[in-house]
């Protein structure tokens, strides 16, 4: 009996030790649950550079192949009418940095462009001088990165920044680490290793410019995986120099060949020529290139099980270059690209995912732009809005969580002439209607870009007490803002303008043609080691 007592009394005793046990550790699994909950959710936001509105296989491209970006889109929510805040690239990064459009903050053109009297060494014979625009992000604005350090986050910054010399870059406005950002809007050396860019070493020659910017940024989110992080992803891609390897030319150009090569790739929009064909095998393996890092950082939060707990954000600056620069991509059925003042110039691809909200392939209609960003962030990480800082932007949240936001305008300025072929306008859109006013000579072109997103019929006199409304109104906040304004050029020289458009209409396109089967012709090779892809062995 004895035995059998002390049987009992060690059954009952390794059984308490078991419910002990038990308690303490479903103790310490509801505290981890408990703190993973209670910690702030990631943000990863991705920008892209000259990336088009069509130049995504989720936007509508055939020809480029975009699976990873696909992702976010197809498990965000797409904003079929989000925009830049600029054409071009330094003004629309400016107002993602600081919630204000680009006549508030000042820099209303690309950094290093040239202004007044030095415009006239292009050759271009406008009839406008370019005014002067601020050169360098304003120290006084609190950027959304100084906002997220402040919120208790880990900041971080990789690739493409331009936005004002040394004492103005990354580090100066809010992140702690800084990975490739400098005043240089494009890959000085390419992309591919040895690039030349004082803030990225080069390792590994031969490396890809997109992919190590991607390392860079999975080795941030590893190191830091247990904080909360903000980390901006700001590709140089797809900016030209447009480059890519031998293999990834060789599968556009056979899916070209395979698609059909058409005869003509151009036609001549009001200033310069402009691509009407998505076939460029080049840009199409730059576009892919940048995708395969995409991949990586997603591939990288998954790994970590930190996807569910990051919002990740995707845009571009401006639209596809279309003319000018690389002739690079058509952004059909929208009009222009990138330093254009149509759609094509300032619609982007606009992506937010927040993995907590069921918005798997939600699409919205309202109209967003850059400078919604900021608050928005803000508002989905639980911090206090600076309502005094990004003055031009709203939290998107509500729409993100099936609610309805009110009617508002957005605005833009760009009192400059573009390389690309656009012209000193400024604009503002409202409640569907869209009005373009001309500098040059005070015109105003009038769209309804439900019936007509080519932009390509002038309602302004079929409309006047529309184009009146709005006119006012843009005047009116140019005014608020104080926008700066072109000037008239007295050496204007209206012959030698004529002389240079009959040229640009005839041999330039024709060299544009050349140029485009050139680059689908099965033995085109840029180089012996097709830009420094093939040296990766001494």
């Amino acid at each position: 009996m004895k035995a059998l007592s002390n049987l009992i009394k060690q059954a009952i005793m390794k059984a308490v030790i078991t419910t002990l046990t038990l308690c303490l550790l479903l103790s310490c699994n509801q505290k981890a649950t408990t703190l993973k909950k209670e910690q702030k959710p990631n943000v990863l936001f991705i920008l892209v550079d000259d990336l088009g509105f069509k130049d995504l296989s989720c936007t509508g491209s055939t020809f480029y192949e975009t699976p990873h970006i696909d992702n976010i889109a197809n498990n965000g929510m797409v904003f079929n009418q989000g925009y830049a805040a600029s054409r071009v690239c330094s003004p629309s990064r400016a107002s993602i940095m600081t919630g204000k459009f680009t006549a508030r903050h000042g820099i209303t053109d690309w950094i290093g462009a040239k202004h007044g009297t030095a415009w006239r060494d292009h050759n271009r014979h406008d009839k406008l001088l370019p005014p002067d625009y601020v050169h360098s992000l304003p120290k006084n604005d609190i950027t959304i990165a100084e906002a997220m350090k402040n919120s208790g986050y880990k900041t971080f910054f990789a690739g493409k920044w331009h936005l004002g010399k040394e004492g103005s870059y990354p580090e100066d406005h809010g992140f702690d680490i800084n990975k490739g950002g400098w005043d240089k809007g494009s890959p000085i050396g390419g992309y591919f290793s040895p690039w030349k860019n004082p803030n990225l070493k080069n390792i590994t020659k031969g490396e890809n410019l997109s992919m190590r910017l991607a390392k860079e940024t999975s080795e941030f989110i590893k190191k830091h995986r247990d904080t909360s992080f903000f980390a901006f992803l700001s590709f140089y891609a797809v900016h030209g120099p447009i480059q890519t390897t031998q293999d990834k030319w060789g599968k556009y150009r056979n899916k070209a060949e395979a698609q059909g090569i058409k005869d003509k790739g151009y036609k001549m929009e009001r200033v310069l020529p402009i691509r009407q064909e998505q076939d460029n095998p080049i840009y199409a393996g730059l576009v892919e290139s940048m995708d395969d890092a995409v991949g990586l950082v997603l591939n990288t939060l998954k790994e970590l099980d930190l996807d569910q707990n990051t919002i990740v954000i995707f845009t571009s600056d401006n639209g596809g270059v279309a003319s000018g620069d690389n002739y690079s991509t058509s952004n059909l059925p929208l009009r222009g690209g990138k330093g254009y003042q149509w759609e094509g110039g300032i619609r982007e691809p606009f992506f937010i995912k927040v993995p907590w909200y069921d918005t798997h392939g939600a699409h919205s209609n309202y109209p967003v732009i850059g400078t919604d960003f900021y608050p928005t962030i803000l508002d989905l990480i639980g911090a206090d809005s600076i309502p005094e800082q990004h003055v031009d932007g709203i939290s998107l949240k509500p729409l993100l969580e099936g609610k309805q936001l009110k009617n508002r305008s957005l605005y833009w300025h760009y009192p400059h002439y573009g390389n690309q072929g656009g012209e000193p306008s400024s604009i503002i859109q409202d409640n569907g209607w869209k009005l373009i006013h001309y500098w040059e000579d005070d015109r105003n072109e009038l769209y309804h870009l439900a019936s007509d997103i080519n932009e390509q019929t002038n309602v302004a006199t079929k409309h006047p007490d529309i184009t009146e409304q709005l006119s006012s109104k843009l005047n009116a906040w140019l005014l608020k803002v104080g926008a700066t304004m072109p000037s008239k050029d007295l050496e204007y020289n209206e012959a030698l303008k004529l002389k240079r458009q009959d040229y640009l209409k005839n041999e330039f396109m024709s060299k544009l043609e050349k140029d485009r089967m050139r680059f689908l012709s099965p033995d085109f090779e840029p180089n012996a080691d097709w830009w420094q892809s093939k040296i990766t062995l001494d």
